[in-house]
């Protein structure tokens, strides 16, 4: 339990540096496409099917509405009148309008079959065509596809709109604090519980090809010595199998085994343990057991996340008295490690943007938890929060456009609620993803497959 204790003292000790030059919390300007997505023609429909085709044009701008440092939205449409059919290109050019989406929905048994069409104002064609089959039972996910789709056809790269976001609740906690893994939508929307083992999960982490997810449980084993047996808690890391539903254990080491992170292929993970007495980073192939030590300083190493090609690690250390934000290269025990934050009291949870350029962390400042950015050589330092509750545990989006994080806002002297928010890459919040929900932790996003 003293091993436990220690990880999570870690991540409370206090420093007394100031980082200069950081670069104030704003929105970075930018030119933007004007886009309408416009009401659909309606052919022949019941109510509950109008009902259906009125809810997939609110997802699909409502999924856009995310993007609105990219578009934006034009309000004035068509009302669905000709819009498919023979969509008027001459007034949305003359409107200033870059992006005409428009749909045409007919009935098909008790659902929709919805014909979806994407045209470039200004190059004058038809850049996306799709038919899509919808029920009431399929209407969110095929929306998202939708409009997954319709931005890939405009900007030639995938969007967030079908990732979806791992967290950890405590909802269903009663006289003792337990915490359980659950997933939902990247809007917040489906939530489901994955996990139900009234006891303490922690740090989940996902696979690349979102077919795995990891976490750490606190758990119960049975010791024995000199013929006695007694209970030990023990922080084990466990893997959740998104297809079967089912729970493996990766590692029981005595200890901390946690923090575990997978590397871009999945064959390897990273991950901290204490099997040596003190918190250290290992790599481990989690097929064979088979380990490296990568981390071998007397202090306290934790919260690992690596880069794509496996070249730069960062994490978080209290090897200079205090737990401060390093960088490595993994390849060796103890290479290049250097110290990169110098902001607040003390920081938290390091993690790499996709293309490795940049690391967003939390750091105690003025009484509470606040997110920044800072390029991965230590370089332009960026506040994303001030004034917003104390936020924490910050993981950017697998396009690098959005930043999920938790945020703990006191309602009174005796409740404080903490939700899951999600924020653009230049610190303007787009919105409370959880609500009601317990206290939410650590959420972590879902690959994007192309």
């Amino acid at each position: 339990m003293k091993l436990i204790i220690s990880l999570f003292i870690l991540l409370f000790q206090m420093s007394v540096f100031a980082q200069d030059a950081v670069i104030a919390v704003g929105d970075a300007e930018q030119d933007k496409d004007k886009l309408v997505i416009d009401d659909a023609e309606l052919k022949s429909l019941s109510p509950a099917q109008k009902n259906l085709a009125n809810e997939l044009i609110e997802i699909l701008r409502n999924d856009f509405i995310f993007y609105k440092h990219k578009f934006n939205s034009v309000e004035y449409a068509d009302k669905g009148k000709n819009s498919f059919s023979s969509p008027d290109l001459a007034k949305w050019q003359a409107g200033g309008v870059s992006y005409f989406v428009a749909s045409q929905i007919s009935s098909s048994g008790s659902g929709i079959e919805a014909k979806i069409k994407v045209w470039s104002v200004v190059g004058k064609k038809e850049v996306f065509s799709r038919d899509y089959n919808i029920t009431s039972g399929n209407i969110r996910g095929t929306s998202h596809q939708a409009a997954d789709q319709i931005y890939r056809s405009i900007t030639g790269k995938p969007s967030i709109f079908s990732s979806k976001i791992v967290f950890v609740s405590d909802r269903t906690s009663g006289k003792e604090i337990d915490k359980e893994l659950y997933i939902m939508d990247f809007d917040g929307r489906r939530v489901e519980r994955l996990t139900h083992y009234n006891s303490v999960v922690i740090s989940p982490s996902i696979a690349p090809d979102n077919s795995k997810i990891m976490f750490s449980v606190i758990a119960t084993h049975n010791q024995v010595a000199r013929n006695k047996t007694r209970k030990i808690k023990n922080i084990d890391l466990k893997s959740f199998d998104m297809r079967t539903q089912k729970i493996s254990t990766i590692s029981e080491k005595p200890g901390i085994n946690s923090g575990a992170i997978y590397s871009a292929d999945g064959n390897l993970i990273y991950l901290t343990l204490t099997t040596s007495g003190n918190a250290d980073i290992y790599e481990m192939n989690p097929a064979t057991g088979a380990q490296r030590k990568i981390t071998t300083h007397y202090g306290d190493d934790v919260d690992p996340s690596i880069t794509k090609d496996g070249s730069l690690m960062t994490f978080l250390s209290n090897r200079a008295g205090r737990a401060n934000i390093y960088t490595m290269d993994p390849r060796s025990p103890e290479k290049d490690v250097k110290r990169i934050s110098f902001v607040g009291q003390f920081n938290a949870t390091p993690r790499f943007s996709p293309d490795g350029r940049e690391i967003v962390f939390a750091s105690w400042v003025d009484n509470g938890f606040d997110l920044y950015r800072i390029a991965a050589d230590g370089n332009n330092l960026s506040r994303l929060t001030k004034d917003f509750g104390s936020n924490e545990e910050p993981v950017y989006s697998p396009d690098g456009e959005f930043i999920v994080f938790t945020s703990k806002r006191v309602i009174s002297r005796k409740k404080a609620v903490q939700d899951v928010y999600i924020m653009n890459r230049e610190g303007e919040i787009l919105g409370q993803l959880t609500q009601n929900f317990g206290r939410c932790f650590s959420p972590q996003w879902t690959n994007i497959l192309n």
